[in-house]
């Protein structure tokens, strides 16, 4: 047997190797699609959404299946330990790079053992006020917080939650003193700031902006690095006079960290190719979302950049999750 034909051979082993990789007729059932989170809220929102096009697309139901808990990280945890045959997925959004760190203890390593697929797209948050409290700007919300340290409560969907964590990083960079009061869940917490038994509350711009439109609460700024097409009259944090504030949660999909580089880059280009359907964009468009489809090796950097940009912040401003 010649070098040459040893090579071409071991060439075609590899070859059919990776063929065997991809199950056939993937997907030949039904996929489950955990979400870290209750339903209603934008993670839910976008599994959806994004699940009802593959679902199309691919031949197959996408079954939404609700883990709320511990930050997410019960869901994430669940994802961890399945097989990597793409019958199992997750919806998640930048919580996962929060938790890295909010939760020491964590039954699986988040950069090891969950293979981001696809990035969705990204929103950033609007901070809104109860109609009561007499402030229309940024800049009067400070003020006032100075005027008044402790006065204003802010709600969360608890200890570590993406809310929660948000206005901390606008706390630490103003100096102002509020008063966190956690919920279970963003629901309770809006419905509380509506009645004006809180004051304020960072919150994606999906869940919020029926209730923007509907005057029943007040938004000051985004969280962007720039102004949100959904909101284009309204500045951002960082403009009407905090620099350096910037927090623009993503949404993406996940697989176990043994899922099979093959069925990575399908499940990618399925979802890159839903992204570039007009009405999906315009599901999302109306959500406040920005869709950016990219390849599963970008994502997979910005998850590790973030982990290490938020650990940073959660240590210095000594958050623990719960």
């Amino acid at each position: 047997m010649t070098h040459g034909f040893r090579r071409a051979f071991a060439a075609l082993v590899c070859m059919f190797a990776a063929a065997s990789a991809l199950p056939q007729g993937y997907p030949a059932r039904p996929i489950r699609m955990l979400v870290p989170f209750s339903a209603g809220g934008t993670v839910d929102i976008v599994a959806r959404v994004v699940g009802a096009k593959l679902a199309t697309d691919l031949g197959q139901p996408f079954v939404v299946e609700n883990k709320a808990g511990a930050g997410g990280t019960i869901a994430a945890a669940v994802l961890a330990k399945s097989p990597g045959d793409g019958y199992t997925l997750m919806m998640m959004s930048q919580a996962l790079a929060y938790s890295a760190s909010l939760y020491p203890d964590l039954p699986y390593d988040t950069l090891r053992d969950l293979a981001p697929i696809a990035y969705v797209g990204a929103t950033p948050n609007a901070l809104v006020v109860t109609n009561s409290l007499p402030v229309r700007t940024v800049q009067e919300f400070l003020a006032y917080a100075r005027a008044n340290p402790g006065s204003i409560a802010y709600g969360s969907a608890g200890i570590g939650s993406a809310g929660h964590l948000a206005v901390e990083l606008l706390r630490s960079l103003t100096g102002i003193r509020l008063t966190h009061v956690p919920y279970k869940g963003n629901a309770p917490a809006l419905t509380d700031l509506i009645s004006g038994q809180i004051q304020t509350m960072l919150l994606t711009m999906p869940s919020v902006m029926p209730y923007v439109k509907g005057d029943k609460v007040r938004a000051l700024g985004t969280s962007g690095a720039r102004r949100s097409p959904a909101l284009p009259d309204l500045p951002t944090i960082a403009e009407a006079g905090v620099p350096g504030y910037e927090y623009t949660p993503w949404y993406g999909m996940f697989g176990p960290g043994t899922l099979p580089k093959e069925l990575t880059v399908r499940l990618n280009t399925a979802v890159n190719k839903a992204l570039d359907d007009a009405e999906l964009g315009g599901k999302l468009a109306q959500q406040g979302l920005e869709v950016h489809a990219m390849a599963s090796g970008q994502f997979a950097e910005i998850v590790r950049a973030d982990v290490a940009r938020w650990g940073k912040i959660i240590r210095e401003i000594g958050v623990r999750g719960e």
